[in-house]
């Protein structure tokens, strides 16, 4: 059966390179919200900012995959619980799991390195600054999910981990 990886996290914290070492370990879709709204931005409706257009288009494609069989990675900050409760509609009309992993880079200096630092793989989006993560909206979670710190361990660790609650939730239903 299918599942549903939705990562959450704020820009810089390693939620792309970790979904990028990740899928193929579960031979996984990675399906990357910053690339739908790039997308959007370039089409001829030229919608931008996407609002949540990149979320709900991502979502329909995740639900295509998640009811041929393939795992999903969705890719996306998430910041507020309407976003993440788009995956969870997802993962029920597919009728698969979901599993919810928030990723954190809990060192500042660390987090503002790599925001500064980071190379823009999508020409058609400008990556935020600095200021712009640190005033950004990020609602705690009240539900359960996985958390992963980048700062503290190694992208492969973390992959390692991720696989291990995986093979719970497959065995016991639960992570």
């Amino acid at each position: 059966m299918a599942i549903l990886f939705v990562f959450s996290g704020l820009p810089g914290v390693g939620k792309t390179t970790l979904a990028r070492a990740l899928a193929p370990r579960l031979q996984a879709v990675h399906l990357r919200v910053d690339s739908v709204e790039a997308a959007l931005k370039t089409s001829v409706l030229a919608i931008s900012p996407a609002e949540d257009a990149g979320y709900v288009a991502a979502a329909a494609v995740a639900m295509d995959n998640l009811r041929l069989g393939n795992n999903v990675i969705a890719d996306a900050v998430n910041p507020i619980e309407i976003t993440r409760n788009i995956w969870l509609e997802a993962a029920l009309g597919a009728k698969v799991k979901a599993m919810h992993i928030e990723v954190v880079c809990p060192n500042e200096f660390e987090h503002q390195r790599r925001v500064e630092s980071r190379h823009n793989d999508i020409s058609a989006m400008c990556p935020p600054t600095w200021n712009d993560v640190k005033r950004r909206k990020f609602e705690p979670w009240k539900k359960h999910r996985l958390v992963v710190d980048t700062f503290q361990k190694p992208i492969q660790d973390n992959v390692e981990d991720i696989l291990e609650s995986f093979s719970q939730l497959v065995r016991y239903g639960s992570y």
